[in-house]
């Protein structure tokens, strides 16, 4: 399904705005991503179609200090259940790890079974809960984290 991870380009923002406008019932604003490519604080990684090139994932996480959070992770619900989450969310790990992150922190609704089973599927334990956190509907984030193991040198 997918031929390679990369990073994003100020190129990518169009395909990636219109993806999470198309996976989320409260999408970030467009102008939430303009920074993001190039940050040295952020991995902001894009999964594309073999065939077209079109992206079909995307995630971003940031750091400071030895944490980081996954803040966004999206897959187009045709290319769902095919590896490209679970491959987003290996990319986020293994580049935390290499910048020394201790702790990898996100939150995910209550009501999204597949994303918590992907999640726990790479360890990450609940550790808390945000009342009424997400709008569009209404609905309580659980708060997920996983302790990583430095590759940094």
């Amino acid at each position: 399904m997918i031929a390679a991870l990369t990073r994003a380009t100020p190129a990518d923002l169009p395909e990636i705005i219109a993806l999470e406008r198309g996976c989320y019932s409260d999408p970030w604003p467009a102008s939430a991503f303009a920074s993001l490519p190039g940050n040295d604080r952020v991995y902001f990684g894009v999964a594309r179609d073999r065939d077209r090139g079109h992206v079909v994932g995307y995630a971003i996480a940031w750091y400071v200090m030895d944490e980081g959070e996954l803040a966004n992770l999206a897959v187009a619900p045709a290319a769902r259940r095919q590896g490209v989450g679970r491959s987003l969310l290996d990319a986020v790990m293994s580049d935390a790890a290499e910048r020394g992150t201790k702790q990898l922190y996100l939150e995910v609704r209550a009501s999204n079974v597949a994303a918590r089973e992907l999640y726990a599927a790479r360890e990450f334990e609940e550790v808390g809960k945000r009342k009424s956190y997400y709008r569009s509907p209404t609905e309580d984030a659980l708060i997920l984290r996983r302790t990583l193991k430095s590759s940094a040198t």
